[in-house]
């Protein structure tokens, strides 16, 4: 028989769970909460709780702060007093697509049965979680039915694009919007352990109700990259099978079936696992299928949420020992990789669980078209390629010199816990100097950027002189992967790519062929080493030697006329 207490303690937890009921709850699982009904139900438990924290972290483009809800058993919310303790942090980031806000319920659900069932996490002695509610506020609040074309519910939800109509998953390097600046703000406070961004798949069909888009294990590299392969990954889905929501990685086969095979999703620093890898945190993206019913998505997320703690619990002083051996390795690691390609050549094996993809005729076009038929499911052995391979390589400088004048550079780097000092005064320095060679560049915007590719450099040692002020960034940071893949031209997400230096691309000053002409033929009198250059291309190139404009300005580009800061990258390489 219950004692008293028991059933007295039972009647407290349901009656606290029925003044905490959400939306979603209220629902039979088809609702999800309005921004003001999401913010309304953290203040709700943060009032009633004491080891819950509400916070204003920053504005977003909407006008609005970015909120940021701690639960800290202990009651203690200073998180460096919390890492000293040896506690370990999860952060879990929500609606950064609106229209995919599992993770909003989840993350509500969750948060209030911690609270109101203590009991039942143990683990939240030595755990502590941090929660974004709602990312992207400008989206959550232009809520609407009918954006998420493909998707099986929630009846109403938020839009992708935010308040200035930025996709916000693109923009964890180059900051366009005040949500990354302010994010980026939260997580260098927090320094989390693992992180968990929650969003819903398009695509494919297929059995699963979860798939996991992770960091992969060749870039976050090193014990830590095969720790998030051979220990956290194994653990989350060994956890989620058993919680009924057994997951298979990220289906990304855009434009073929995934029963052929797939390749693991790129997670480039633009994206919030890829900028999490930088800083040597686990991040994991959650991606629920779109077809499954909203309220079994919601319990997917929820479990692995749930998973993350109990993970953090059991492997805690794992992973801060290797967090941290990490971020002292990386200070004096010497070649970085800045840009990847998949090997094709090697693959793992997953037992995937798909169902049959057809063709049939297409009742619109009368042409045939995909149709995957959930009469007849399958598990297949397919090949699964998530083995990339380093495409460009640089070596570690000492440091780096930005001008001053670059100062959106960096106002960028302090943000992301980059340390500089100015220098004390004008000083000549011996560094590697970039030219941009060659590079394309799209016709059309990506996130209100036209992102370089194919770039070609040049690299040249030169003596310069730099101004009192300007800023001298070491290489020997515990940041060093950001600073890197920041700053150097050729990385996938650099901030040459993303156009923050693009003045450079175009020359300021010029002359005027008529004049130039006398000035050219004297120059080339006076350098026998220029005349020589230039019949030599005159005899190379037949094109250029019947092209008078094209001579002289080849003459005008090798002579001291030419502008130094045309093509030059403005970042310099101090080499050792």
């Amino acid at each position: 028989m219950r004692s008293k207490l028991t059933i007295l303690l039972l009647a407290v937890a349901f009656n606290a769970a029925a003044q905490y009921q959400t939306r979603f709850e209220k629902s039979g699982g088809t609702q999800t909460p309005t921004y003001e009904e999401g913010i309304a139900y953290y203040r709700q438990l943060a009032k009633g709780f004491p080891q819950v924290q509400m916070q204003e972290k920053g504005l977003t483009d909407s006008g609005r702060p970015l909120h940021l809800v701690v639960y800290s058993r202990n009651k203690v919310f200073d998180i460096k007093k919390l890492k000293a303790e040896g506690k370990a942090i999860l952060f879990i980031n929500n609606a950064i697509h609106p229209g995919e806000p599992d993770g909003v319920d989840a993350s509500m659900l969750l948060l209030r049965d911690m609270l109101v069932n203590p009991e039942k996490f143990p683990e939240l002695d030595s755990v502590v979680v941090a929660i974004i509610p709602f990312y992207n506020i400008g989206g959550t609040l232009n809520r609407n039915s009918t954006t998420r074309t493909n998707q099986n519910g929630p009846e109403e939800y938020g839009f992708r694009g935010n308040a200035r109509n930025y996709d916000l998953n693109r923009d964890f390097i180059k900051s366009d919007t005040r949500n990354a600046r302010s994010f980026a703000a939260v997580f260098h406070q927090l320094d989390p352990d693992l992180f968990a961004d929650t969003h819903v798949s398009n695509g494919a069909d297929y059995q699963y109700v979860m798939t996991l888009d992770y960091a992969q294990k060749d870039k976050l590299g090193g014990p830590l990259g095969d720790f998030n392969h051979k220990v956290f990954l194994p653990y989350m889905h060994k956890h989620l099978k058993e919680a009924g929501f057994e997951a298979t990685p990220y289906v990304n086969a855009w434009g073929q079936t995934p029963d052929k095979g797939f390749v693991q999703f790129p997670d480039w620093p633009r994206y919030s696992t890829g900028y999490a890898a930088l800083f040597h945190t686990i991040g994991v993206m959650t991606e629920t299928h779109m077809l499954k019913p909203y309220d079994q998505r919601v319990k997917a997320t929820y479990a692995y949420l749930q998973g993350n703690i109990k993970f953090l619990a059991a492997h805690r002083n794992a992973l801060l020992k290797l967090r941290q051996d990490t971020k002292e390795a990386v200070k004096t690691q010497e070649k970085f990789a800045v840009s990847w390609q998949v090997d094709q050549s090697k693959h793992s094996t997953i037992a995937f669980k798909g169902y049959e993809p057809e063709y049939i005729t297409s009742e619109v076009s009368r042409q045939k078209r995909l149709h995957y038929d959930r009469s007849k499911p399958f598990t297949k052995d397919i090949p699964f390629y998530d083995t990339y391979v380093p495409v460009d390589e640089v070596t570690r400088p000492e440091a780096y010199i930005i001008p001053q004048g670059w100062h959106n550079i960096i106002e960028l780097l302090r943000l992301n816990g980059v340390q500089m000092t100015a220098l004390e005064k004008d000083s000549e320095m011996n560094v590697e100097t970039y030219y941009i060679e060659e590079l394309e560049t799209p016709k059309m915007p990506f996130e209100g950027h036209y992102w370089h590719t194919s770039v070609k450099l040049r690299t040249e040692k030169q003596k310069l002189t730099f101004k009192k002020g300007d800023w001298y960034i070491p290489v020997n940071q515990w940041t060093n992967r950001y600073i890197i893949e920041t700053l150097e031209p050729k990385a996938v997400d650099s901030f040459f790519k993303w156009n923050f230096f693009d003045t450079i691309l175009q020359a300021k000053e010029h002359y005027s062929g008529y004049v130039f002409e006398d000035l050219a033929a004297d120059l080339i009198k006076k350098s026998p080493e220029l005349k020589a250059q230039l019949e030599g291309k005159q005899k190379a190139d037949p094109e250029f030697a019947k092209n008078g404009g094209a001579q002289l300005d080849f003459i005008y580009q090798h002579s001291d006329y030419a502008e130094k800061e045309y093509m030059r990258y403005p970042v310099f390489r101090v080499m050792k």
